[in-house]
């Protein structure tokens, strides 16, 4: 997915960007409220991670702007304040989930899949096309029964087809999934990933629209 992470300390900031880039996600990294703004405003997010305290205003503001203007963007809340109140409140101003910190990496991780999962209307974490059978959350594929081993990359373009089943995504819009401002993106780095994940789960997989892009197979 594409990540914006909205927070002001940069321990906190760091942790959770390799974390993520762990994950095989992609994020962008704001540290205050008009920063946030600026990545908005010229990209798509899958997600955003977002501090409710920043140096130039409140994280809640920016999530009610969203939310007014008809964003249905996921939002995970990750803040200090720990009180049932301050909770209450970040959920109803739309945010889908609340991380208190400090908070294990690891629960972040399994809270972006299930947030990913229900926006993309797919509460079942397991998906079966023919003899494949794949779990995003949990990094678990196999093929005819058989465990096969996929890098956090080759996840991540699996992931942006998973969620758009029978959508046609071009290759900038899977660049767009699987980089991050400033990463460098090889000329062939979409074809190479398509290839290593036929070579792993059949050629089925991943269908090519010729010209236009891919979409997911049905891996029969």
């Amino acid at each position: 997915m594409r990540i914006l992470l909205v927070e002001d300390e940069r321990s906190i900031g760091d942790a959770v960007r390799d974390q993520l880039h762990a994950d095989g996600q992609a994020v962008d990294w704001a540290e205050s409220l008009a920063a946030a703004g600026e990545f908005l405003a010229v990209t798509d997010y899958d997600l955003l991670l977002l501090d409710l305290a920043l140096p130039d205003g409140q994280g809640s503001d920016l999530l009610k702007r969203l939310r007014a203007a008809g964003s249905v963007l996921p939002v995970i809340i990750l803040t200090a304040h720990d009180r049932i109140s301050d909770r209450i409140a970040g959920l109803n101003a739309g945010a889908d989930d609340y991380l208190v910190k400090p908070f294990d990496l690891n629960e972040l991780s399994a809270r972006i899949a299930a947030v990913a999962r229900r926006a993309a209307g797919k509460p079942n974490p397991e998906t079966r096309l023919g003899a494949v059978t794949l779990d995003p959350a949990a990094r678990r594929a196999s093929r005819d029964g058989q465990p096969v081993t996929l890098t956090a990359r080759e996840w991540a373009l699996l992931d942006a087809l998973l969620r758009r089943p029978g959508a046609i995504l071009s290759k900038p819009q899977l660049e767009e999934s699987l980089y991050a401002f400033g990463d460098e993106v090889e000329s062939n780095a979409v074809e190479a990933h398509v290839s290593r994940l036929r070579k792993k789960l059949g050629h089925e997989i991943v269908e090519t629209a010729r010209g236009l892009g891919y979409r997911l197979g049905s891996g029969t």
